[in-house]
């Protein structure tokens, strides 16, 4: 049995409490300065808000005040916060694990650098690490799994990724359960990139499903133009994982099956398919008012750093046009309008 300490009582960082208590661990889920009523809900009922069944019994509770009781002991951890709470992360998180601690994290995204450069959160932290004259073995989790998906017990694959096997070993022993399988590698920047990317390109999707009820109405079921950008959608995430150095099957297998799930079910389908519908920017926000749109930063980031390698000569414009209009629509308020022409080819 493994002390698994989650900080972060958001969905997801939430959702792992259950493959992780119910495979024998001592799970403590810890909220930050955010997640306050998540914390006391969960103490009073046994239950996340936004979850229709309870955590399995036995899953303690705590208020980011007690983070170092919650800490003490803790065999690894996860890092459940959302990308906007990556630098609050390395501020109150790292420095307070134990040296040598592992930490798991599911959160995704990118950070573009001033010259045009994408890194992933785990090179980030790694780089605070090093200025606190510390170490501490930093995994990700990567792959196709929503929250409430993975808390009804559908069957869900992901991938951990990290620099030492044998930590993942360990890692995939605690956390492995007959409904959560996990694939192990070493590629952290071929992971954390292909789930990153997945974001914005979900977000180019979704466009169509509001374009479509624009124009045919709410309950239209129409798949081509979906299929259409979903297929571009792959092309264009192969050539920025190449573009990270990052360029094999199983990465894009990892990033195209999160699309898949991206586009059918969460936050970044209800934000495209508003804008599909001809909302603002402005507008679609405001109506969904409350929810976290991490899609909308890492496709900006993304596309930030795409148009520097552009201008280096190192990418083509003509081999991202989704990226590109997306990119578009959310800095200069373009309107929604597939480059549809732009996807055509003739075989060389």
């Amino acid at each position: 049995m493994a002390v698994i300490t989650i900080v972060g009582s958001g969905m997801m960082g939430s959702a792992l409490a259950f493959p992780a208590r119910e495979n024998g661990n001592e799970v403590r889920l810890v909220g930050t300065h955010l997640d306050r009523e998540i914390i006391d809900a969960c103490i009073a009922t046994n239950q996340h808000p936004k979850f229709e069944r309870p955590f399995p019994a036995g899953v303690k509770y705590y208020q980011i005040e007690s983070l170092d009781e919650a800490l003490e002991g803790a065999d690894f951890v996860i890092g459940g916060v959302s990308s906007f709470g990556v630098e609050w992360f390395g501020d109150k998180v790292l420095p307070a694990m134990k040296e040598g601690t592992p930490l798991l994290t599911v959160t995704k995204g990118l950070i573009d650098t001033p010259e045009g450069r994408l890194i992933t959160y785990p090179d980030y932290w790694r780089g605070r690490l090093h200025e606190m004259g510390k170490q501490i073995p930093l995994n990700a989790i990567g792959g196709p799994c929503t929250s409430y998906e993975l808390v009804a017990h559908d069957q869900s694959h992901v991938s951990f990724c990290g620099e030492d096997m044998e930590v993942l070993k360990f890692l995939k022993s605690a956390m492995e359960t007959d409904y959560y399988h996990v694939s192990i590698t070493g590629d952290i920047t071929g992971i954390e990139s292909a789930v990153a990317l997945k974001n914005g390109y979900a977000l180019g999707v979704a466009l169509t499903i509001g374009l479509n009820q624009k124009t045919f109405g709410d309950d239209t079921l129409h798949y081509n133009s979906q299929a259409a950008v979903f297929g571009q959608a792959t092309k264009e995430m192969s050539r920025l994982l190449k573009f990270q150095n990052a360029d094999t099957l199983n990465n894009l297998c990892v990033g195209v099956g999160d699309l898949y799930v991206t586009v059918y079910g969460g936050r970044t389908r209800l934000i495209g398919i508003l804008l599909g519908k001809g909302l603002s920017l402005e507008a679609a926000k405001k109506e969904l008012r409350g929810v976290t749109l991490e899609s909308l930063v890492v496709a900006e980031r993304v596309a930030r750093a795409v148009r520097k390698a552009i201008d280096r000569g190192e990418l083509r414009a003509a081999d991202f046009p989704v990226l590109l209009h997306i990119d578009e629509i959310l800095t200069k308020g373009a309107e929604v309008r597939i480059p549809w022409e732009a996807f055509t080819y003739l075989e060389s």
